[in-house]
């Protein structure tokens, strides 16, 4: 082979390639994100102001496209995750302490975010001045209750909860099949290596479903804008600024000072490293669509994998600082002072209560009715207080999508870095690298694993004389 016809590879067996055609340049895959949320924009406003039935139509069917693909994988991605993340804890070393910091963590990063939602609501008063009174209300098509919360954990039988996407019940199974698995031991290790190959196969077909997440910006941005309109956002500007400010202060104040207290690692490598989540979070308005991007992250920033691989999809269930906690909480005061209810001491601590207790209620989906349904019945508000805010729902849901990921991947971090298992290495070397990327260097990683295990058995082979 000539000398001008050979490529260039590099260490990892990539061709380089140093030839002098053209190359259409990459675009960064946030960059697709936030030009999709422009021209989401701009088509919404185009669609409404010039009353093109048809734009608004296909805005409507991309935007519930994108969306109906994330929950296509929901169900199955729970089951499998959940089920071989219980069964992964048999790798880590104080598996059961590891599991109730946690959960611990999770609580006291909940508990905060309620208190500043509670805050922000008494300080600003967000349902004073909107001109909203209770006969703009309506009753939401479902709502949740304790007794609900309680009796539907358990499913009455296995297809339902997949067919019907009751992520809670879902979380139920694959707990007990967990559970038993571990139980069982060397004889369930079939199951468990099927589980896990279908686990990788979703998240696979998931990744391509991301990969969309841009024309699925364009969709959901422009129908919100132009089924909703600006004049309507107008009325409940206080109440959405006080989600966005108290999601950004839990985010971007909260977070940073426990990571530099109490894990004692740098804030800002952190969003380095789980942007590429937070920010498609914030598209998808989806935590358990996002989770495959969440957990990759936070392997990056030196979570071991065992561990990232149990809290990462338990807290796309459970741990929901911004659906389940502020959002509740200024929701209730907003109600609350539209229908002309006084709420006392008792009532924040009650609303504390069920944001504490009841987030696994809001499942990961996108929307967080169930969990406000939840804490206007526990506090005796009407029900048709929801019907207020289902107007502005995609709008809140983004940023409080977004700190719910985020909060996912710090708890992690905590726990590892408390517990000493933390990568400091990888945790300050971690990139912002875009999704496409981490996909690409786990594929590597597989490859070069797979080279090791052929060279490891090349070496084994005798060399004769």
């Amino acid at each position: 082979m000539s000398a001008n016809s050979a490529s260039t590879t590099t260490g990892t067996g990539k061709s380089s390639g140093t030839g002098t055609g053209f190359r259409i340049p990459k675009v960064p895959f946030w960059v697709q994100i936030v030009a999709g949320l422009v021209l989401g924009v701009l088509l919404g406003w185009l669609a409404r102001s010039q009353d093109i039935d048809w734009l608004y139509t296909t805005l409507d069917q991309v935007g519930h496209i994108f969306v109906q693909l994330l929950k296509l994988a929901v169900a199955p991605l729970v089951f499998f995750a959940i089920l071989v993340s219980i069964t992964n804890l048999r790798k880590v070393n104080n598996a059961a302490r590891l599991a109730t910091r946690t959960l611990l963590w999770f609580m006291i990063t909940s508990l905060i975010a309620v208190a500043i939602g509670l805050a922000i609501g008494l300080i600003t008063n967000p349902g004073s001045g909107t001109g909203l009174t209770p006969k703009d209300g309506k009753l939401p098509e479902s709502n949740g209750s304790w007794l609900d919360f309680l009796t539907g954990i358990i499913p009455t039988d296995v297809i339902t909860p997949f067919t019907e996407l009751n992520v809670l019940q879902i979380v139920f199974m694959a707990a007990v099949a967990g559970i038993a698995a571990l139980q069982l031991g060397d004889k369930a290790k079939p199951i468990l290596a099927l589980s896990e190959s279908i686990l990788e196969l979703l998240q696979k077909a998931l990744w391509w479903v991301i990969r969309l997440a841009p024309l699925g910006t364009v969709g959901l941005i422009g129908y919100a804008i132009a089924d909703y309109g600006w004049d309507l956002i107008g009325k409940y500007a206080t109440f959405t600024a006080d989600v966005y400010i108290g999601c950004a202060l839990v985010m971007f104040g909260v977070y940073p000072l426990l990571l530099a207290t109490v894990a004692k690692v740098s804030p800002l490598q952190f969003f380095k490293g789980a942007w590429p989540a937070i920010q498609l979070a914030f598209v998808s308005r989806s935590s358990v669509g996002t989770m495959p991007v969440t957990q990759k992250v936070t392997e990056r920033l030196g979570v071991p994998k065992e561990y990232a691989s149990f809290a990462v999809p338990f807290g796309a269930t459970t741990k929901m600082d911004g659906c389940a906690a502020i959002y509740p909480a200024l929701a209730a005061i907003f109600i609350a002072q539209i229908f002309d209810v006084q709420l006392g001491v008792g009532d924040y601590i009650l609303i504390a209560f069920v944001s504490v207790i009841g987030s696994a209620a809001t499942a990961g989906l996108t929307g967080a009715t169930v969990m406000l349904t939840l804490t206007l019945s526990t506090l005796g508000l009407p029900l048709e207080g929801v019907g207020l805010l289902l107007a502005i729902d995609p709008i809140l849901d983004m940023m409080r999508t977004a700190t719910n990921v985020a909060g996912q991947a710090l708890v992690p971090v905590i726990v590892a870095s408390r517990e000493k298992i933390l990568d400091h290495d990888a945790y300050n070397s971690a990139s912002s690298s875009p999704v496409d990327e981490i996909e690409n260097s786990d594929a590597d990683a597989d490859a070069d694993a797979d080279a090791d295990v052929d060279a490891g058995r090349k070496d084994a082979v005798p060399v004769p004389a």
